[in-house]
């Protein structure tokens, strides 16, 4: 985990969730005086109806959408580099391919300290598809992925709720205290009470951890419930929370069948923005 961010990533797709995802960033890039790299990504549309591999082979001319999408891009830059501070620059990236591969591809290759991406509103399948989004580019990159809607636009990071499950989270926790360094931000640091391996012990444990790095205000809480996911959210609406900080573990999914069938992580049961860890490759 970087002492700061230096590049932030936001895939664009042009619609209105593009647009909150673009603000939070320069609100992140005028905090870290950090660079924004917008980037799209063409792919060949699918024909519907038709397997795979036909819909693929068949002719497609994708000089036009390439065409259009640098116009739009070009568009999007000249209308918010205005708002970046000085020192800050906001690239325009246009890739072609699958899209997974090659957000994955870029975040690698100009070391990415974080991406931020728009949430839908509504659309039952859009949710589905950017929930799985999130989790995967979290799980392929180890980036955090930062998931917003509208309605995470309209404060800085002041309260900021890491839940913990049975492990110590030093990563999320080393990410949590550089942004209560720049927001003046408190953490609080929340567990399950019937917690397996002891609520009170691993919040302590990861007080200790944060008060070792840091001397950012810490606040701890022992939440009621069965489903950690669910019990921090309760939780963050309680306090009028800013950002929750949540990993890839099936514990931070949100309870029920349904959510489960859907992988309804913690991201799209929250109005609150949250920022997705992967864990896996940490040591």
């Amino acid at each position: 985990m970087p002492s700061t961010l230096y590049n932030i990533m936001v895939p664009v797709d042009f619609t209105a969730k593009t647009k909150w995802s673009v603000a939070k960033a320069i609100e992140l890039a005028n905090n870290f005086h950090c660079n924004i790299h917008l980037v799209h990504v063409v792919s060949r549309p699918l024909i519907p109806f038709l397997p795979f591999d036909l819909s693929n082979s068949l002719a497609y001319d994708i000089t036009s959408d390439l065409e259009n999408a640098r116009r739009k891009l070009e568009q999007l830059r000249d209308d918010y580099r205005a708002h970046l501070c000085e020192g800050s620059v906001m690239e325009i990236s246009l890739l072609h391919g699958a899209k997974s591969a090659q957000l994955t591809k870029y975040i690698t290759q100009f070391r990415i300290d974080m991406v931020v991406i728009g949430l839908h509103r509504f659309n039952l399948v859009h949710r589905i598809l950017s929930s799985l989004s999130i989790s995967a580019l979290a799980r392929k990159t180890n980036v955090p992925t930062l998931a917003v809607r509208s309605s995470g636009l309209v404060s800085h990071f002041k309260k900021i709720v890491l839940p913990i499950n049975d492990n110590i989270p030093v990563h999320r926790i080393r990410l949590a205290t550089m942004l209560a360094r720049s927001f003046k931000s408190t953490v609080y640091l929340v567990s399950l009470r019937n917690n397996a391996s002891g609520g009170n012990s691993i919040v302590n444990k990861a007080l200790e951890v944060v008060q070792s790095i840091s001397t950012i205000p810490v606040q701890c809480f022992l939440l009621e419930g069965k489903n950690l996911a669910k019990s921090t959210l309760e939780f963050s609406k309680r306090i009028n929370a800013d950002l929750i900080m949540a990993n890839q573990l099936k514990e931070f999914n949100m309870p029920g069948s349904w959510n489960k069938l859907t992988k309804k992580i913690l991201s799209y049961g929250s109005r609150i923005p949250v920022i997705t860890v992967e864990n896996s490759k940490l040591a």
